[in-house]
C-alpha cells in the first residue's frame, strides 16, 4: 500500500511525545532521588541513633514542579509537529460530533418529564466524559495486559466516535493525573516512610504513562 502524503507527514507516537517522554523520565528518576534523601540518612545512621533528620524538600519540590515540567514538555511536543496537531485537532472534531449527536439521541428517548436529584450533563459534557472514560478504561487494562488494551483501543475507535490516537491519549492523561496525584498525596504525608512511599507510588503510573506515550497500534 502506498501511503498518502499527509500519512507520511504524521510522526510515530514515540516522536510526537518525544519531549513528553524525556520529562516523564525525568520525574521518574526524580521520584527516587526525592525518596532517597529520606531513606538514606536511616541507612546511614548507626544502629543506636534514635533522632535521625531527613529532608523533605525534594519530595515537596517534585510535587510542585512536575506538572508544569509535563506540561512544558507538550507544548514543545505541539510546536514541533504542527501538522500532527491540526490532524488531531480535525478529527477530534468529527469525533466529538459523533459523541455528541449519540448523546443528544439519547437524551431524547430519556422519559419525559423525568426529574433528576442533580442536573445531567449536557450532550458535549457526555461527549467529554465518554472520552475520560474510555481513557481510563484503557490505563487501567494496559497496567496488566496491554494486549487487550490494545484490543479495547480498536474496538472503541472501530464505532466512530473515537480515533485510536484518541483514546491513547486520554489514557496517557489518565495516567499522568494519577502520578501527579500520587506526588500530591505524598508531599502532604506527615510522616518521612509514608512520604517516601507515596513518592514511589507516582513512578508506575509514569512509567505507564510512558508506554501509552510510546505505543503505536497502526
Amino acid at each position: 500500500m502506498t501511503a498518502t502524503p499527509a500519512r507520511l507527514d504524521l510522526p510515530a507516537r514515540r516522536r510526537r511525545h518525544a519531549r513528553l517522554i524525556a520529562a516523564l523520565t525525568t520525574t521518574v528518576g526524580a521520584c527516587a532521588t526525592a525518596a532517597q534523601a529520606l531513606y538514606q540518612p536511616v541507612a546511614d545512621a548507626p544502629p543506636g541513633q534514635e533522632a535521625i533528620v531527613v529532608d523533605p524538600l525534594p519530595v515537596v519540590y517534585l510535587s510542585h514542579t512536575a506538572a508544569p515540567l509535563l506540561e512544558a514538555a507538550r507544548a514543545e511536543d505541539d510546536a514541533r509537529w504542527p501538522a500532527a496537531v491540526a490532524q488531531e485537532r480535525e478529527q477530534a472534531q468529527r469525533t466529538n460530533a459523533a459523541r455528541v449527536a449519540l448523546a443528544r439521541a439519547q437524551e431524547i428517548v430519556e422519559e419525559p418529564g423525568a426529574t433528576w436529584p442533580v442536573p445531567l450533563p449536557t450532550a458535549e459534557q457526555s461527549a467529554a466524559i465518554d472520552l475520560a472514560g474510555a481513557g481510563d478504561q484503557v490505563a487501567e487494562l494496559w497496567r496488566d495486559d496491554p494486549t487487550k488494551a490494545a484490543a479495547l483501543v480498536h474496538e472503541l475507535a472501530a464505532c466512530g466516535e473515537f480515533t485510536a490516537s484518541e483514546v491513547l491519549d486520554a489514557a496517557l492523561d489518565a495516567a499522568i493525573g494519577a502520578g501527579l496525584l500520587a506526588l500530591n498525596e505524598a508531599s502532604k504525608a506527615s510522616d518521612p516512610s509514608m512520604m517516601a512511599e507515596q513518592c514511589l507510588q507516582a513512578a508506575p503510573y509514569l512509567v505507564l504513562a510512558v508506554a501509552l506515550a510510546s505505543a503505536d497500534l497502526d
